[in-house]
């Protein structure tokens, strides 16, 4: 399988890469999987207090409030992650967060579609996607877009299947507005695994993501840490395998 890889947001392809060895040196030792790391066309700066959190620069996004929108922290969703809700149901998490106050990236938003699409055209084709975080959200975004454009024009999806590390739910390619299964009967119809941490704060966004997926082919993986990639050999090496089946179960082949 080969791989496009998506970091989170204010991350870079080279961080990524290094968050991500463990898996990847235990994918392409066995010649399972091979990995592209990419990151967003938007350079950034992270909130404040969490420079450190982040590393050092350069850091990138795939979306951004629009050039138009004052960029204050109020505006930027990204930037409220400090007070992020705990509702009863992970939708009405995602709802609380994105109730208020919440800047627009329209253009953003198209710019980072056709940026992936741009990518996939030089640089694929690819089997499959990961995403990790604002990647993660971005990925499933574009999954949709590939759904939506079959049925449009009947352009073949290239990906077969995703791994999404923590994220959110997707936006609609369309109109933007995030996409939560108690509002919209739209769902990712790929095979994909939802690697999550139970002690991650956000952890009722990655559930939301995976609530609109196919749920007899959307596979969760619960590490049991934060929001954070799993490191540690045993976890790792179980994730491994869970690609491994994936690959072999859908026929999943480069």
């Amino acid at each position: 399988m080969r791989f496009l890889c998506l970091p989170g947001a204010y991350g870079s392809s080279d961080k990524f890469q290094v968050q991500l060895a463990p898996i990847v040196k235990e994918l392409t030792e066995d010649g399972t999987a091979t990995f592209h790391f990419i990151h967003g066309p938007c350079k950034a700066v992270p909130p404040e207090g969490f420079e450190e959190y982040f590393g050092k620069p350069p850091y990138y996004r795939f979306v951004e409030p629009d050039q138009d929108v004052e960029k204050t922290e109020d505006g930027d969703v990204l930037a409220r992650i400090r007070d992020f809700p705990d509702c009863e149901s992970p939708e009405d998490t995602m709802r609380e967060l994105m109730s208020e106050g919440v800047a627009t990236s329209h253009r953003s938003t198209d710019n980072a579609l056709k940026y992936l699409i741009k990518i996939m055209d030089e640089r694929g084709p690819f089997d499959a996607i990961i995403g990790y975080s604002e990647g993660a959200t971005v990925a499933a975004t574009l999954l949709l877009h590939e759904q939506r454009r079959f049925k449009k024009k009947g352009i073949k999806p290239m990906f077969k299947y995703a791994i999404f590390f923590a994220g959110w739910p997707p936006v609609d390619p369309d109109t933007h507005h995030m996409i939560l299964s108690d509002e919209s009967d739209v769902m990712i119809e790929i095979p994909t695994c939802h690697i999550i941490g139970s002690l991650d704060p956000y952890v009722h966004g990655s559930l939301a993501l995976y609530n609109i997926c196919d749920p007899d082919t959307a596979y969760l993986f619960d590490h049991a840490k934060g929001h954070t990639l799993p490191r540690d050999k045993e976890t790792v090496k179980e994730l491994a395998d869970v690609v491994r089946d994936a690959a072999c179960l859908y026929e999943i082949h480069a």
